[in-house]
């Protein structure tokens, strides 16, 4: 079985469809879309960005992806995880998921902008800008970085798989 794979890289680089893609092809796996778990908070839930709470709501948002994680894999699910995820966060993914593969898909923000027009985008231009930047001017300490401009959906998956496919912890 496959290590974990974590994809992560700025808003609208493709990061949640590509994980449903892979995750398709394979006869037992889970996406986890951490959006959907910090997103759980309802009453009360905080944007990364904004101050402490979101600071650990972010935390919190890692911490129960890999939680999640565990249990699939345990149970033999493959896992895939698609998270926006910091320099500061990459640390926590490593020390709660050691064997995790961490993929880093990017785009130029005209080819991010262009994927955003086609989906609905829960950000603000501004924040979309801030996220974006933050992850082409600070990446994450990544396994693999995938630049994915010019690359339909179909093609990015497949990039990635090739390189899930080939990990030497699998």
């Amino acid at each position: 079985m496959r290590p974990p794979l974590i994809l992560t890289g700025g808003p609208a680089v493709g990061k949640s469809s590509t994980a449903r893609l892979l995750a398709q092809s394979c006869p037992r796996a889970a996406v986890i879309d951490v959006d959907d778990v910090r997103h759980m908070v309802v009453s009360g839930h905080a944007a990364p960005w904004e101050g402490e709470d979101g600071r650990d709501q972010q935390r919190l948002g890692v911490e129960n992806a890999c939680s999640l994680a565990r249990n699939f894999v345990a149970q033999g699910i493959e896992t895939v995880i698609a998270d926006v995820i910091t320099v500061d966060t990459v640390l926590l993914y490593r020390d709660w998921l050691p064997n995790a593969l961490v993929i880093r898909l990017h785009v130029t923000m005209n080819e991010a902008r262009r994927r955003a027009r086609s989906r609905a985008v829960y950000l603000t231009d501004e924040e979309f800008e801030a996220l974006h930047l933050e992850d082409a001017h600070h990446p994450p300490a990544a396994d693999h970085d995938v630049d994915v401009n010019g690359h339909n959906i179909n093609e990015q998956a497949a990039l990635v798989a090739a390189l899930w496919k080939h990990d030497p912890r699998a």
